[in-house]
């Protein structure tokens, strides 16, 4: 048998209430563009908005006028979505939670993650969301996976208990050091001073 090769995520579509809630968040709170407006194809009754998170890539939403907000916490169970994490600049991650506080959003405050920073809310209706900024800029020609594997494998050959700007740093040196040739034959540390 031969696998399927993904090659990033498409689009995910949650199930939202009516359409003013689903554009006044997702666009109004999130700043995600509305770019695409159309029946649900499957369901008559239904609208399908499209938003644009930064990427390009797409949130779609199911919207129903009969649908109310409810902003009960979904259930979390085996099987179901624990929360939806987008990301942020450090810029902005930093005006998160007044942000949030402006609009009286409950939310977690910044909480480290060591790699990352995040802050967890819920929208209007119960969906679990992380702002997540990552703490570091991978090296030309890499992303952030890259950065993210090879600092897991410095973490454990250190028996480190989880990854940290520490291994961020070296991480970042080492596929520096694989990647871009340099006339030096010692790439060591040296001190000038």
């Amino acid at each position: 048998m031969r696998k399927i090769q993904t090659q990033g995520v498409h689009h995910i579509t949650i199930i939202g209430a009516d359409r003013k809630t689903t554009i006044d968040f997702w666009e109004g709170v999130l700043g995600m563009p509305f770019i695409f407006d159309q029946p649900n194809l499957d369901d008559p009754n239904e609208g399908h908005l499209y938003f644009d998170p930064g990427d390009g890539r797409l949130i779609t939403i199911f919207t129903n006028e009969s649908r109310e907000p409810d902003a009960e916490p979904v259930p979390e169970a085996t099987g179901s979505l624990h929360h939806l994490a987008l990301n942020v600049s450090q810029a902005t991650f930093w005006q998160v939670a007044a942000r949030l506080d402006a609009r009286g959003v409950k939310h977690s405050g910044p909480v480290d993650r060591g790699f990352m920073d995040s802050i967890y809310f819920r929208d209007p209706l119960g969906l679990r969301l992380e702002l997540a900024s990552y703490r570091f800029e991978p090296p030309e020609g890499c992303r952030h996976a890259d950065v993210m594997i090879e600092a897991h494998r410095v973490r454990v050959s250190r028996g480190d208990h989880h990854i940290d700007r520490e291994h961020l740093a070296d991480a970042i040196e080492l596929l520096v050091q694989r990647r871009q040739n340099s006339l030096s034959n010692d790439r060591d540390a040296r001190n000038p001073y």
